[in-house]
C-alpha cells in the first residue's frame, strides 16, 4: 500500500471566510487518503481590534482550538495549502510572519520539493485576489516549491473563474461561502493530493 499524502493546511483569517474555504479543503483531502492538519497561523491585531469587528470577535472563538502552525508541520508535509484573507492585494501580515519563520527549513532546503498551492478570500469584487496568490506564490518559488494552481483543468474552474486557486467575494460578511467556491475548494484539494501522489510514487 502506497504511503499517505502528507497535507498542511495554513491560513489566516479574521472574520472566518478563509477558515471555511480551508475547512472545505482539510475534509476534500481526508477524503482522498490523507494525513490532513488544519492549522492556523498566529493572531497578530491586539484584543481590542479583534473585539470592535464583531464578525472576527465571533470566528476568533470558533477556531480557538485549532492548534497554531509550526515549521514542523510543513517539513512533515509532502502538501501545504496556504491560505490568506486579500490585505490591500497582498498576503495577510499574520500568514507572512508565518512564512518569514521558515528561513531555516529553508537553508537546509527543506522546503523544497513540496507542492504548494493557496485560496484567498476578499470583501468586494476582485479585491487583489489574483495579485494576492500571485504574491503568496512570489514565496513558493523561492523556497523551491512545486507550484500546483488549479488552473482550467476541470469545467468547474469556468465557474468560479480562478486559474490561480480558490477564492471568494464575502461582500463584508453578506455573502457565505458557496457552492461555487466550495467545489472549487474540493477540486484544489485533490487536485494537489493527486499531483503529490504521483510524484511521491516517482
Amino acid at each position: 500500500m502506497a504511503t499517505p499524502v502528507n497535507v498542511a493546511i495554513v491560513y489566516y483569517s479574521s472574520t472566518g471566510t478563509v477558515a471555511e474555504i480551508a475547512k472545505e479543503l482539510h475534509d476534500a483531502a481526508i477524503k482522498t487518503g490523507a494525513e490532513v492538519r488544519l492549522l492556523k497561523a498566529a493572531e497578530l491585531a491586539p484584543r481590542e481590534a479583534i473585539e470592535s469587528n464583531p464578525n472576527w470577535a465571533a470566528n476568533h472563538a470558533a477556531t480557538a482550538t485549532i492548534p497554531h502552525a509550526t515549521p514542523a508541520d510543513i517539513e512533515w508535509a509532502d502538501v501545504v495549502l496556504f491560505g490568506t484573507a486579500t490585505r490591500f492585494g497582498n498576503v495577510s501580515a499574520q500568514l507572512k510572519q508565518f512564512m518569514d519563520s521558515l528561513g531555516g527549513l529553508w537553508s537546509q532546503g527543506k522546503l523544497a520539493n513540496k507542492v504548494y498551492s493557496g485560496f484567498t478570500s476578499s470583501a468586494t469584487d476582485h479585491g487583489g485576489q489574483e495579485s494576492t496568490l500571485l504574491a503568496l506564490y512570489n514565496s513558493i518559488y523561492h523556497f523551491g516549491g512545486i507550484l500546483v494552481a488549479p488552473g482550467f483543468t476541470d469545467p468547474l474552474k469556468f465557474t468560479d473563474g480562478n486559474p490561480y486557486g480558490t477564492s471568494h467575494v464575502d461582500s463584508q460578511g453578506s455573502n457565505p461561502v458557496n457552492e461555487a467556491t466550495r467545489a472549487a475548494a474540493r477540486y484544489q484539494a485533490q487536485r494537489a493530493v493527486q499531483i503529490a501522489t504521483q510524484l511521491k510514487a516517482a
